[in-house]
């Protein structure tokens, strides 16, 4: 059987008091941790952005995980990283680390045995450490390049034991850096993009650019095109519509199939497409969003777009190519 849903005579239960407990001494350790970060942060940052190799993250038990989370969010956004067990390393896995990387090692104590041997290998290759601990005066911080210590913060289990408090601000300081790191490269959404195709981040971020129609495929006339000669262009393409160019090429009208029905007369064939177009049509930048353009198509109740560069018709997107892209 599906469980119940609480009504709200249950607001007052022991296990509600529990998790309230837990997410408010958590959310004051990250208040600490906040109020805690000075110059030793930006000189990790320093150090960060100079790495020429990846960025090494490591730590264990619960901050192996933590270290682990921290080094995927990294690496999706720009930074190239990866996660090195302590006590892999200890048998062979030194060698993933370089002397063109930087190490972040992960331990609430400082103490950790398993750091040991990933300690004296940074700091006999000369390669950049930085520390999160709180343990300020630990193994660790001593030989660490910078550390970030972790403020006094009781862990949310009652016999102030299981990992709770201390990984949430090694989590959040690891956010903090990779959101820094990636404030101060410049890196963009179309740079996310490129890192998140799959899913739907990849699709959020997708642009036009990467699913619209080529210029070889566009199906274009100039304002002096009988309407005779714009029809065989319209079926040659198969869009449903032309896309009217003047002389200099800049796109100025659209003829469609609402078009032709409009205009349904004896000398239809006869006309220009210039006489007969929609002048000023709906168009889209290439780079913009491909949600963006299929908003502008379901605003306007239309279903193709002209892509448009500086006046000039570079390609055409359809409701069909936005929505087979996994948009909307």
């Amino acid at each position: 059987m599906k469980a119940q849903a609480m009504n709200s005579g249950d607001e007052a239960t022991p296990d509600l008091a529990v998790a309230r407990r837990v997410l408010d001494l958590e959310s004051k350790a990250l208040k600490a941790v906040s109020e805690s970060l000075n110059g030793d942060f930006v000189t990790a940052l320093d150090l960060l952005s100079a790495v020429a190799g990846r960025v090494v993250v490591t730590g264990m038990g619960k901050s192996g995980h933590v270290a682990r989370k921290i080094a995927a969010t990294l690496a999706s956004t720009g930074a190239p990283a990866q996660f090195v067990h302590p006590a892999e390393a200890s048998h062979g896995d030194l060698g993933m680390i370089t002397s063109e990387d930087a190490v972040i090692a992960l331990s609430n104590s400082g103490n950790t045995a398993e750091l040991n041997d990933v300690i004296a290998h940074s700091r006999r290759f000369a390669i950049p450490l930085i520390a999160i601990t709180g343990g300020p005066a630990s193994t660790l911080a001593e030989g660490a390049d910078v550390t970030l210590s972790l403020p006094k913060a009781p862990e949310a289990c009652p016999m102030g034991l299981a990992p709770t408090s201390s990984t949430t601000m090694m989590m959040a300081l690891g956010d903090a850096l990779a959101v820094a790191l990636l404030e101060r490269r410049g890196f963009s959404s179309r740079d996310f993009q490129a890192l998140h195709p799959g899913g739907s981040l990849g699709r959020t971020l997708l642009r036009v650019v990467e699913i619209m129609h080529g210029p070889e495929e566009l199906p274009l006339c100039g304002l002096e095109t009988s309407m005779a000669d714009a029809i065989l262009v319209m079926t040659e393409k198969t869009w449903g519509c032309a896309g009217i160019t003047d002389a200099g090429g800049n796109l100025v009208g659209i003829v469609t199939d609402g078009d032709l029905r409009r205009h349904m007369q004896g000398d239809l064939l006869d006309r220009s497409a210039g006489e007969v177009m929609t002048a000023s049509p709906k168009t889209i930048r290439p780079e913009a969003l491909a949600a963006e353009a299929l908003g502008v198509m379901n605003a306007n109740s239309i279903t193709s777009l002209f892509v448009v560069e500086e006046g000039q018709p570079i390609g055409i997107v359809r409701l069909h190519d936005c929505l087979r892209s996994g948009i909307g």
